[in-house]
């Protein structure tokens, strides 16, 4: 999973501090949920990471909430890598990791429901969604009046 010079793999704990800083910066315009470092490595194996050389710049994490259910998280691109397929791919990875768990369902919460619609997601109202995934709002400023979107795709187990 190659885009130019840049590779998609799992991310290593040398990458938290990196990561850590990434999505914070977005976390601080308030585009996502900010994640403590601490987070970032008792959580390293839900990461992948875009590297270009030995420089993480990008990252995503799928998070396994239930036996049926995980969810994508924490997608943060550089911005001046952004627009250049990496949100694609990074997330493309957690497809086929979902797929080879064989997790039927993934959602997401997003101000940018559009960039997940183009890889097959369809929104949903939060509320259908199980009250287990709400797990971490309440550490948000927005929280209880969430104002992402939320939205589901449907892995279908793949033909012989």
């Amino acid at each position: 999973m190659e885009t130019s010079a840049v590779k998609i793999a799992k991310a290593r704990i040398g990458d938290a501090p990196v990561m850590h800083k990434l999505i914070n910066f977005f976390a601080d315009r308030g585009e996502m949920l900010p994640r403590p470092l601490s987070e970032i490595y008792e959580n390293i194996r839900d990461y992948f990471v875009a590297r270009e050389g030995d420089v993480v710049v990008a990252c995503v994490a799928l998070h396994v909430a239930w036996g049926d259910l995980a969810e994508i998280k924490s997608l943060a691109v550089e911005e001046s890598r952004q627009s250049q397929g990496l949100g694609f791919e990074l997330v493309r990875a957690c497809l086929e990791e979902a797929r080879a768990l064989e997790i039927p369902t993934l959602f997401c919460l997003t101000y940018k429901p559009a960039f997940f619609e183009k890889l097959g997601f369809r929104q949903v109202d939060v509320m259908s969604l199980p009250r287990k995934v709400w797990g971490e709002c309440y550490r948000c400023s927005k929280f209880p009046n969430c104002d992402e979107t939320a939205l589901v795709l449907s892995l279908a187990p793949k033909s012989l």
